[in-house]
């Protein structure tokens, strides 16, 4: 295919890249439970669960690379290993949350994303683009996402069923099933287990895998409040070839775990609600050098982090406070970084008033932290919002984040890293302003943001032959601009272009390479269109194109090909890559060329 021919094809390919759900505001599922991040008045997006199945995507890995302003960089595929970044910023500047329950890993962000939910689990996907400390503290520097899952059906009879989830094979040998089993009693317990395999033996050598993941979801009904259960454990095993280190690193290999577990429930009295809730997250990582000879280079970390989490919203006409408190204990183990503990107490506050009209709503609020081993944070931040009419709205936000450097900035060693035990914690200021029109079958969002950060955390050298270490670049400044247009025909069809623009400006003169702070997109554009040819069968095509600082970029269109069988069970054909490009996504580890995966998958509802 010619170039001319490529271009036609995607500027007339363009539809449903994601978009924001018609909602006045998402309360984003039981963290800090009942503080609204107006969908009007903030940067959010809601993937909700027929937008999962129009994706194409068959995981949440792929799933996220379909919006714009999220920048994931994967080191393999099917999530095997990949890093998150939202608006420029690194991938230990955004928080991931499951039902409300942070999944901040406390050694390093490269595993932020290790608890991978089977897409047919999720019932949609918050993103919530800019800061966000006041709400979730320091781990949202940039931003925050919350996976809510499925609710469980409730029943009047007693019922015990195992059923499929999904099915699949395709190249290089990778085959993916899950099985899942529903019980319930009548009206008093229910609960929902999953097991799910993902493997292949590689798309170059080393690159042989195998993902495991267990999910568990329980609620135990009483006379007045309800109390869920919900765990998950994910192991995987992977060939690490050039993901790491240098590219000609080739025979890396690393196994890690990661788990969680939590119990919350509510209670609700005279417009006062309090949720509280307790979970833990654990993470194991085990890195070895050379696969074949553990002795020559082996890390092995354990981590474990314990929250207490109280939260209090209290309702008027008008008018809403939240605040609440938050305790966790950070505990870690590692041949390389040592043993170290960390107590964090967290207090905010968040007041929400709207004018009689109705159309000014304004929003301040604050957070303050205390790190038992480092010192205090005070983060400040409000939204405002106005309808200047009932269809367009403008909005702003402020607000000021921070991050404390992980266990691997401080003491993290090897033949190409070194750590930085004289570490200060990131600081930023973030202001934004946008619009938002919607107007029957047209929709048009745009914000433009500055980001002035301080102190920016980063991994830089001199020469090629020295040594990666973590340094505090002096400041780093991002200005950034979103557009997202789409319009609907047909009352099933739209098209959609979503465009994102990133200028990173560095007042550090004496740095010749940056490993993460300073590689961000500078241009990003999605656009997918969606093709339904008869009530049952449909077709998915997605573009992305992505150019960094540094000018490498990157093309790629995928597909996807979909035959309903009966309610939520779905026959798929996926064609990655179709223009078989060559290129990477970081770290110089190429991706893989043309590749299809084709299966049966079960949307759980």
């Amino acid at each position: 295919m010619n170039i001319f021919a490529r271009f036609f094809f995607v500027f007339f390919s363009i539809s449903i890249s994601c978009q924001t759900v018609n909602l006045d505001e998402v309360v984003v599922l039981d963290s800090k439970i009942s503080i609204p991040f107006s969908v009007k008045y903030r940067s959010v997006e809601i993937i909700d669960s027929q937008m999962i199945i129009e994706s194409g995507a068959r995981n949440l890995i792929d799933l996220l690379q379909q919006i714009n302003g999220l920048d994931i960089r994967r080191q393999g595929v099917a999530g095997t290993q990949a890093d998150l970044y939202i608006r420029g910023g690194s991938f230990d500047q955004t928080l991931l949350l499951i039902d409300g329950m942070k999944m901040d890993d406390v050694q390093t962000g490269h595993h932020t994303l290790n608890l991978l939910l089977p897409i047919q689990l999720i019932d949609r996907i918050e993103i919530i683009k800019g800061p966000a400390s006041r709400i979730f503290g320091q781990n949202a520097y940039n931003g925050a996402i919350n996976i809510v899952t499925k609710e469980l059906p409730e029943s009047e009879n007693n019922l015990f069923e195992i059923f499929l989830g999904d099915i699949s094979y395709g190249s290089n040998e990778n085959f993916n099933f899950s099985i899942n089993s529903l019980l319930r009693f009548k009206d008093k317990h229910s609960s929902l287990f999953t097991f799910s395999r993902n493997k292949s033996d590689g798309y170059r050598y080393n690159t042989d895998f195998v993902n495991d993941f267990m999910f568990l979801k329980s609620e135990i009904k009483t006379p007045k409040n309800p109390i869920q259960i919900i765990s998950g454990f994910n192991e995987k095993k992977f060939g690490a070839n050039g993901f790491y280190a240098i590219p000609t690193a080739i025979d890396q290999y690393e196994e890690t775990q990661a788990s969680f577990f939590g119990i919350k429930t509510f209670f609700e009295k005279n417009n006062l609600l309090f949720k509280p809730k307790f979970y833990w997250r654990r993470g194991q990582d085990e890195y070895i050098y050379l696969r074949n000879n553990p002795s020559v280079y082996r890390n092995l970390h354990i981590s474990n982090k314990f929250y207490f989490d109280f939260d209090f919203s209290k309702f008027y006409d008008s008018r809403s406070i939240n605040f609440g408190l938050n305790f966790s204990k950070s505990i870690i183990s590692s041949n390389n970084l040592g043993d170290h503990e960390r107590f964090t107490s967290t207090l905010y506050s968040d007041y929400s008033i709207e004018s009689k009209n109705k159309k000014l709503k304004f929003s301040p609020g604050f957070s303050i932290s205390h790190f038992s081993d480092l010192s205090f944070h005070f983060f400040p931040g409000f939204d405002i919002g106005f309808d200047l009419t009932e269809k367009f709205n403008l909005y702003a936000n402020y607000g000021k984040t921070y991050r404390i450097p992980t266990y691997t900035d401080l003491y993290y060693n090897d033949r190409n890293t070194v750590g930085n035990t004289e570490l200060e914690p990131e600081h930023a200021i973030t202001n934004e302003i946008g619009f938002k029109y919607n107007f029957n079958n047209i929709k048009i969002f745009s914000s433009y943001f500055v980001r002035k950060s301080n102190n920016i955390i980063d991994y830089v050298k001199q020469a090629e032959e020295d040594k990666w270490k973590a340094t505090n670049i002096r400041n780093l400044n991002t200005d950034g601009l979103e557009l997202n247009f789409s319009y609907t025909f047909n009352n099933q069809s739209n098209f959609n272009i979503a465009y994102t623009y990133l200028f990173d400006e560095s007042f550090v003169n004496d740095i010749n390479f940056s490993k993460y702070s300073i590689n961000s997109f500078r241009h990003q554009l999605n656009s997918k269109i969606i093709l339904k040819y008869f009530d049952r069968l449909f077709q998915t095509f997605m573009f992305k194109y992505g150019e960094r600082s540094n000018k490498s970029f990157h093309k790629v269109l995928d597909s996807s090909l979909n035959y309903k069988l009966s309610n939520k069970n779905y026959f798929f054909i996926n064609v990655n890559n179709l223009f078989n490009e060559n290129y990477y996504e970081t770290n110089l580890v190429p991706m893989p060329g043309r590749n299809f995966l084709f299966g049966i998958i079960l949307f759980f509802d």
